[in-house]
């Protein structure tokens, strides 16, 4: 069912997040670790108050990849460690606004270090790539170096 009697395909095109008739924020933090209780909804706080819509999130330390949806709207699209057992080290995420998340086209968890993300804009043949990267701080050693 479609609301305002819109037809299905429509209903289905993405919303554009990029607009001449407001401001889109997009951020980065990194936030030295997701891996703790409370800290992912600190982190939605943090970017409701500074009113981001896509924030590019470093050092997440989740595993696997994926997508969540927390209980204050926002959405996190995240890129980790794949094998089982792995540390809680690294990570990539995007945190989505609504109004991020109804542009979405789609994403892609290339690695622990890198995620893509594509959203519609309001010109038809034009999406807005976005690619979150992380590289190692400098007092940290390498991954794998002995």
């Amino acid at each position: 069912m479609t609301s305002n009697s819109e037809s299905r395909k429509e209903a289905a095109r993405p919303t554009p997040l990029l607009t001449t008739r407001r401001t889109t924020r997009i951020a980065t933090w990194n936030v030295q670790t997701m891996y703790q209780a409370g800290k992912t909804l600190q982190v939605a706080r943090e970017m409701k108050k500074y009113k981001i819509q896509v924030l590019g999130i470093s050092e997440a330390r989740w595993t696997t990849s994926g997508r969540v949806r927390l209980s204050s709207g926002e959405e996190v699209l995240y890129s980790g460690h794949q094998e089982e057992g792995a540390p809680h080290t690294l990570g990539v995420a995007l945190m989505l606004a609504p109004e991020a998340q109804r542009a979405l086209i789609g994403y892609e968890a290339i690695s622990p270090r890198i995620i893509t993300a594509k959203f519609a804009t309001k010109k038809k043949n034009i999406n807005l790539n976005i690619i979150q990267c992380y590289a190692p701080r400098n007092d940290e050693p390498e991954v794998g170096a002995r």
